[in-house]
């Protein structure tokens, strides 16, 4: 993927798209996100370079609901979940670039690679990293990574695309 500034605004929409993409708990319209909860993976947004990169946080409670399978007396964060935190951050990055009125869907459509080098628990404060190394008319491909006290705990490489609304692909 090369790299391409294809997925432009002008400087005024991306100081206005900026201001939303600031540290801050992630509340303020889910900074792009589509999800809702409890699907929310990224709890907080540490530093953001609108359209380009964002640095997260999030963390997981001994009392979710998946670490009652996911291994009962050895709870470990899923994988898949780990994953879908880090394209939601690359999610937040990419939607920072666009004022709140004018964003486009972004839909996780490749795990390009993925590996993880240690176990991630319940309590744990996890840094996650996104930053974009390549870009097309539809795809935006990232860099991210997650760590524990500053330990990698899991990194790769995700394709988001730009896709229509669903909302408005609905009507």
């Amino acid at each position: 993927m090369k790299n391409s500034d294809e997925l432009q605004v002008t400087s005024d929409e991306r100081k206005a798209a900026a201001e939303t993409c600031h540290t801050s708990h992630v509340t303020r319209h889910f900074l792009g996100l589509p999800h809702r909860p409890p699907f929310v993976f990224v709890r907080k947004v540490v530093a953001c370079d609108p359209g380009k990169s964002v640095d997260a946080r999030t963390w997981f409670d001994a009392d979710d609901p998946m670490f009652a399978g996911h291994f009962p007396g050895n709870p470990i964060v899923p994988g898949v979940i780990l994953t879908e935190a880090l394209a939601q951050a690359a999610g937040i990055a990419a939607a920072s670039g666009y004022p709140e009125t004018a964003r486009p869907l972004f839909l996780l459509s490749a795990i390009r690679t993925m590996k993880f080098f240690q176990a991630v628990r319940p309590g744990d404060q996890i840094d996650l990293a996104a930053e974009k190394i390549g870009a097309t008319d539809t795809l935006l491909q990232f860099k991210v990574s997650a760590r524990v006290d500053g330990a990698v705990a899991a990194e790769g490489q995700l394709v988001l695309s730009v896709a229509q609304n669903l909302a408005e692909a609905a009507e």
